[in-house]
This record gives C-alpha cells, structure tokens and sequence, in this order.
C-alpha cells in the first residue's frame, strides 16, 4: 500500500502549488489564481484523508496501536497541516503551507520508505494493545495533537518575525502584502498558544496521576519528562507575562520558538534517541 503514501504526499505537493499566490497576471488570466485557490481548496481535505488512511493503516494492527517513532512523525505530520487548513492559516498566510505541506507529505512517506530501505533500523514498533492500554493511548493521542499545536505555533512565529522584518526594512513582496495585519496574526498564534498549553498540562496531569496505570511503572524523571516539563514552564511563563506585562514583538516569539524546540525533543526527540540509537 506504499501507492497510498505516495498520493497523500502527492497532493500535498499540489496544494501547494495551488494556494501559492501568483504574480499579477496579464488580463486574460485574471480568473486563473481564484481557480487555483478553489483546487487549492478541495486538494488539502483529499491529501489529510489519504494521509489518514495511511496513518490507521500503519498503526493499527493486529497486536494493538504501533506508535513507533515514524509512525508518530506521520501523525503529527498530518495533524500540523490539518490544523493550519482548519485554523484558516493556508489561505491568509501562504508561507505557512510552503513550509509545513512539504512536511506532512515528506512525514507521511517515512513509514513506507524508511523500513524499506533499512529495515533493522526502522523495525522497533512501539504498541499499545486494544482495551487494555487505551487510557495510554488517548494520553499520546492528547500529546501529540498539543506538539502540533505548538509546531505550528513555531512556524507562525517564525513566519511573524519574517514579515516584521521585511515589513521594517521596506522589502515586503506581493505574495506577502495580502497577509494580515501583524497584530492580527500575533493575536492569533497566542491562542494556538493557549490551546497548546491548555493539552500539554492535560497530558502531564494524566502522565503524572496515572503514570503506572498508563505505562506500568511509577513516575520517573527521564528527558521526556524532563523536556515536557521544560517546555510548559516555558510557554506558561509567557502566557503570564503576556497576561500581566503585555509581553508580545520579537521576544515572545522567540519564546514560542524556544518551547516548541522542548516539547519537540520530549516526544520525538526522545523517541528518536530510544528507538533508533538505543534500539529500546
């Protein structure tokens, strides 16, 4: 079934073509960006529902839920563009699609490719057995979506500091002079922020009251752990002083940055060390 990969990465691919915007065009083809806008529209759901297929197909099999670790970048690879399609970014900041549609689509070939290629490497699937383990499963369901929100976050930020830098140096393009107001869109990743924050505390609240109904054992301190904990610290600073102080411009977005970097190497990270360089 690695076709199915390959046409969710394959659309991918074309909505970003689509929704990119196109220099002002002769008279003739004046009708040719609101087409491409409208493929741009109905191309994204097809990508996320066969990059969907794709995820159940790999994860769920017969010995339970295989969140290993490239299966996990696949899911959180289809969650950062669902989440900015639904949020409205595509389409009001094309950047963001430039940046994370190509992600998605490279996310969702990993699982097919990788253990092809190297299979001793690739091959440590990490499985939650059906019924039994279910509450460690929505807790990593909850995970996951929380890093995309701040993902997405990271590469709004990057996208606002971009634009505030152009904007001051007077070198702002036509396919960026449509973007929204700065305010607007800083306005805007602060409440992805929230929703963030608000998951993240969800999932190390349940981490840490049912660490050994979760996973076994009792809580310990390991770099996820410890990174997770990083990582809210982080953002739950900078909601405070955003809330008392007003804190927002160039420092806080390098805040989002510096957060979403934490809670980027408590998951993935941290599963990238276990299970490619540990082989655990």
């Amino acid at each position: 079934m690695i076709l199915l990969h390959v046409a969710a990465a394959a659309l991918y691919a074309l909505t970003v073509g689509a929704l990119w915007p196109q220099p002002a065009a002769a008279t003739a083809g004046a009708a040719a960006p609101s087409s491409r806008s409208t493929w741009g529209f109905w191309l994204l759901p097809a990508a996320l529902s066969l990059h969907a297929l794709a995820v159940v197909q790999d994860t769920a099999t017969a010995q339970g839920l295989d969140l290993s670790l490239l299966n996990a970048i696949s899911v959180v690879g289809g969650l950062l563009a669902a989440v900015a399609w639904i949020s409205g970014l595509l389409r009001s900041v094309p950047a963001i699609g430039a940046i994370i549609l190509p992600v998605a689509a490279t996310a969702v070939l990993l699982p097919a490719l990788l253990p092809r290629l190297s299979p001793t490497l690739f091959a440590n699937p990490h499985r939650f057995a059906y019924g039994a383990e279910s509450l460690a499963a929505l807790h990593v369901a909850v995970a996951l979506v929380s890093y995309a929100m701040f993902l997405v976050a990271a590469v709004l930020a990057a996208v606002v500091m971009s634009l505030e830098k152009r904007l001051r140096h007077s070198l702002l393009d036509p396919t960026t002079r449509a973007a929204p107001p700065l305010l607007t869109l800083e306005r805007f990743l602060f409440r992805l922020v929230t929703v963030g924050f608000v998951l993240l505390t969800i999932t190390l609240a349940s981490g840490m009251l049912f660490t050994e109904q979760l996973f076994g054992k009792p809580l310990t301190f390991t770099h996820k752990s410890v990174f997770s904990v990083l990582g809210w610290l982080t953002f739950g600073a900078l909601l405070w002083g955003r809330w008392r102080y007003g804190w927002r411009g160039r420092v806080a977005l390098r805040w989002i940055i510096a957060g979403s970097v934490f809670v980027f190497l408590a998951y993935l990270g941290s599963k990238f060390v276990l299970e490619v360089l540990l082989g655990r």
